[in-house]
């Protein structure tokens, strides 16, 4: 497939992946498949820092690594909702074949990811130990967390210029080529992890900055690779910039969705804190327990990623039975996943937990959590296939708005509830599944009976 622009005169679509033509199914799943590896050495940064800070320093500095995650996200995640609202712009003009508006859309990312990037950084390391105090930060841990974020947030603009580049080429289908640079950085952060800390000795400071330079290296690689020219969405430094309406429709599809991704986050980190009020010992159960979490959800996340693609351009070009169809693919073929990966996973949570720390506190903690949670996956799964479909339909505000009711209001009031009961860190688990159904139930009744395939000529009306 080729595009023809009226000014800009024709454009390469090598490694573009039009999904408005062909098998639906085996488009979705060659989407799907580069976007999934891409996850899972994505999955790899802060996940190697955990096992070897975890092997190498002890269970203290293990802590103070794996409580990161849940702030981490809170302060990125806002951003990267934006950068999905960005994507969907990008997908859309795509599937409607408008070379020129694809080009402004790009660069009116770049500019998006290089000023939010340095606003990132500056925020983050400015007031990490306020953000720790108020997340009741154990005393014993407090040191070496803050060290280590303030490292990682030093890096926060190439964390952010990432994900721009990952959703710039994922929005016209080229999965693939994040994923090779992906693969590269990540065995740079593996390295230089055992090298700093296996090596020199040095601190839980070092895992950070080992993440941060292999961060860095998938930005250059990235980089190197939109500018060359000829490409559709070929990134020219001159004309990196603001358009005013393109702008507008990024906020109008990302604002709902980093809304809803920092409301996650900001109940997640209530969560934390009430964990970290158990002790380092529970700290760093539910923080390996998050981490091998984070691994085992990466197919339905990524499926999630091909379906919010795949709508989002079939939707463009008016291809609403398509769109459908897709949808319904990815909800069925998540959830099912997700559940035989939650069943898998209830079985073999001892196992996974001690990889990261043998300390038998820290094994119960996670296996507790795990035993818990895992079976219900599919509901998780449901809802985030829902959300997904929502916002490559442009209708993003409506997973902001069950998010910020269920996920934040009814899981922070039901967390605070049951603490002044019952004092027992089982209760506080307990509040994800209870979630998920009140959220799943909810998503259902929005999927069956709303006209969700007409979200973008009602905006544009």
């Amino acid at each position: 497939m080729e595009f023809i622009g009226k000014k800009t005169g024709e454009k390469k679509t090598a490694h573009v992946l039009d999904m408005t033509e062909g098998n639906p199914y085996s488009l979705m799943l060659r989407f799907t498949m580069p976007v999934l590896l891409s996850q899972v050495f994505q999955q790899l940064y802060n996940t190697a820092d955990a096992f070897i800070v975890g092997r190498y320093l002890g269970t203290n500095a293990l802590a103070a690594v794996t409580s990161s995650g849940n702030l981490i996200f809170l302060m990125v995640s806002f951003f990267m909702g934006l950068g999905m609202g960005g994507g969907v712009v990008i997908s859309r003009y795509f599937g409607a074949k408008d070379e020129k508006q694809v080009s402004r859309s790009v660069h009116t990312m770049m500019a998006f990811g290089l000023v939010f990037g340095l606003l990132l950084t500056v925020i983050g390391v400015a007031f990490t130990p306020t953000f720790l105090v108020w997340m009741r930060t154990d005393p014993e841990v407090m040191p070496e967390a803050v060290a280590y974020f303030r490292y990682y947030f030093l890096g926060a603009l190439a964390v952010v210029m990432y994900n721009v580049c990952c959703s710039i080429m994922n929005a016209v289908g080229n999965s693939k080529r994040p994923l090779y640079y992906l693969i590269f950085s990540s065995l740079v952060n593996i390295v230089l992890d055992l090298l700093f800390i296996g090596g020199f000795g040095w601190g839980v400071w070092a895992a950070a900055v080992a993440t941060v330079i292999s961060q860095a290296v998938s930005v250059v690689l990235c980089m190197i690779y939109l500018l060359r020219e000829g490409n559709i969405y070929t990134v020219e430094l001159q004309k990196i910039r603001f358009h005013r309406d393109i702008l507008r429709e990024v906020i109008s599809y990302g604002l709902p969705s980093g809304v809803q991704n920092s409301v996650i986050a900001f109940a997640n980190v209530i969560v934390q804190s009430q964990i970290n009020s158990f002790g380092r010992l529970a700290m760093a159960g539910y923080g390996v327990h998050a981490k091998i979490e984070g691994f085992v959800f990466l197919p339905v996340n990524s499926f999630n990623m091909a379906a919010t693609t795949f709508v989002s351009q079939n939707l463009g070009a008016r291809q609403y039975g398509r769109a459908k169809k897709g949808a319904r693919f990815s909800i069925l073929v998540t959830v099912l996943m997700a559940e035989a990966i939650g069943a898998l996973y209830y079985v073999l949570a001892p196992q996974f937990i001690g990889l990261f720390d043998k300390t038998p506190g820290v094994i119960e903690y996670g296996v507790m959590q795990a035993r818990i949670v895992s079976l219900f996956y599919f509901l998780l799964a449901f809802s985030h296939s829902v959300a997904a479909v929502c916002r490559g339909a442009g209708k993003a505000f409506v997973p902001m708005l069950v998010m910020l009711i269920v996920w934040c209001g009814i899981r922070i009031g039901y967390i605070m509830i049951v603490m002044r009961l019952f004092q027992e860190i089982r209760y506080v688990f307990w509040a994800y599944p209870l979630t998920w159904s009140i959220s799943s139930v909810i998503y259902l009744l929005y999927y069956l009976f709303s006209d969700w395939v007409h979200g973008f000529e009602k905006k544009t009306a």
